[in-house]
């Protein structure tokens, strides 16, 4: 009876800590309901007819929705029987690769996390890397059904087809030559290089380019160390890798769109294509000025990406200085910064945003500065308690016995070491900034109504929900997900950090 509780418990454990099979049945779900999304859609209820293209997406995508539904349950099974996956189960994740041809990246990051049995950080980085820049890749060739392209297209789309390559070659170095721990030290070579192609906006090169140089120059550092701890548990995150990949992956779309998107499509009118429905000449359709809604929703993202970072980023350098300030000082010091900062938090931001705009008019400029006055307060209150915490630590008493000045002592000492909850709070107030950015545009009030913006582009599709509903459908979708990307990365950042998980 014992024994038989033991093993079950045992049996139970395997199931609950093998990442696998959470990340398996979580593709499995999402899977599914894509493509019941997908059958729904294929089917058009007005006419009574079937739409070819969308209904062979669905049939794609059912397929390796039962693919990977077996595959869960193979797992499940290994898991019960053998207390590990089998090589025969893992060579299914070969299979699962094809579904690469349906964009569906939830299968895809799943296969290569099963095909690998013995994982690392670097692998998942450099699996996201290639994926960024084959989505990236077929998002820009979409342009070739356009009447025309931009000059610089066949320039840019060589440029993208060989950074793929080269990234697929380091894919697989980095699957051969690197462990949980160590790398060759001949990747020094690959490192530099990768380092190089985040100039096509893809940070996860930058990214896996570090890590190869922090591993093969480790010697023991432990702040090496610690870097390589927390990569460990993000990359560990699926649900935060995956806003991480959208994230980056509008990021580079905006970079390279500069080389392989027309900006007139997005701006320039055109008459003979008003309210154009979704085809291949127009993905998305066109709006009631006949301007594409797919090349308007690409160039949105840059300024929704730009204006939400650096409504961010300002309150943060700014909040952060003042609240380093004042949890050092105290006294005084401490209660003149906040009681101002008080007053100034006793305005809802969003209100105060739209007194600065409505007083100094209506621009990107304006924008961003209007919502980084408002968010000021939150982060020095947050940096306030993080110093007051570090203060009391040892070695700051340490820098002080030996003479080290007070901004010394905060810059130094303090405010690194009391980084990580401000970063998780960027991350997490991020999708904030962008859903403010959106509403302010959509009210009038946010960037120039010329601009593609996806407030903009939300507010005219708002007016055609009826007759056009796809014209309010995929910017509003395009700011759910990027908002939701930045709390997942968000909570998996704070996990990562969390110096209760050391």
């Amino acid at each position: 009876m014992i024994k038989n509780l033991l093993n079950k418990h045992q049996t139970q454990h395997h199931l609950k800590s093998s990442q696998e099979y959470s990340q398996a049945s979580f593709t499995g779900v999402v899977s599914l309901t894509l493509t019941v999304i997908l059958l729904l859609n294929s089917y058009d209820f007005a006419e009574k007819t079937i739409k070819p293209y969308i209904f062979a997406a669905f049939a794609a995508y059912a397929l390796f929705s039962i693919l990977q539904v077996v595959i869960t349950i193979l797992i499940r099974k290994d898991l019960l029987r053998h207390g590990h996956i089998r090589n025969s189960t893992r060579a299914l994740g070969y299979v699962q690769l094809f579904s690469i041809l349906t964009g569906n990246i939830f299968i895809v990051t799943f296969a290569f996390n099963l095909i690998k049995k013995q994982k690392n950080p670097e692998y998942t980085i450099a699996v996201y890397m290639l994926l960024t820049q084959l989505f990236v890749i077929v998002l820009s060739a979409i342009n070739m059904f356009k009447p025309y392209v931009a000059d610089t297209f066949l320039i840019g789309m060589v440029i993208l087809i060989v950074v793929a390559i080269f990234q697929l070659s380091a894919l697989l170095l980095v699957a051969k030559y690197v462990d949980r721990h160590t790398a060759h030290p001949k990747l020094i070579w690959l490192a530099l290089p990768l380092i190089l192609t985040v100039a096509t906006g893809n940070v996860f090169a930058l990214v896996l380019g570090i890590n190869l140089l922090s591993k093969i120059r480790k010697h023991g550092n432990p702040s090496v160390t610690r870097w390589s701890d927390v990569w460990v548990r993000i990359t560990s995150n699926t649900t935060a890798m995956l806003g991480l990949f959208f994230i980056i992956f509008l990021f580079s779309v905006s970079v390279c769109s500069l080389l392989t998107f027309d900006y007139g499509f997005a701006v320039d009118n055109n008459y003979s294509a008003i309210l154009q429905p979704p085809s291949l000449e127009y993905p998305l359709g066109t709006d009631n000025f006949g301007r594409d809604l797919f090349s308007r929703i690409v160039f949105g993202a840059r300024i929704s990406l730009i204006v939400g970072f650096m409504s961010t980023v300002i309150p943060l350098v700014i909040g952060g200085i003042l609240g380093a300030i004042s949890g050092y000082y105290g006294r005084h010091t401490d209660n003149i910064i906040m009681r101002l900062l008080d007053v100034l938090y006793a305005i809802p931001g969003i209100l105060l945003a739209i007194a600065i705009i409505a007083a100094f008019g209506a621009n990107t400029v304006n924008l961003i500065l209007a919502l980084s006055v408002g968010a000021i307060p939150t982060y020095a209150r947050t940096m306030r308690a993080n110093v007051l915490l570090v203060s009391t630590f040892e070695y700051v008493d340490a820098a002080r016995a030996f003479g080290s000045s007070n901004l010394s002592i905060i810059f130094k000492h303090i405010v690194p070491n009391s980084l990580a909850p401000m970063i998780v709070k960027s991350t997490l107030t991020i999708g904030g900034a962008v859903i403010s950015t959106s509403s302010l545009s959509y009210l009038g009030l946010g960037v120039e109504p010329h601009i593609p913006e996806w407030g903009n582009i939300l507010k005219i599709g708002s007016t055609y929900l009826e007759t056009n509903s796809y014209l309010a459908i995929y910017p509003g979708l395009a700011i759910i997900a990027l908002v939701l990307s930045f709390n997942f990365l968000g909570d998996g950042l704070r996990d990562a950090l969390d110096p209760k998980m050391d």
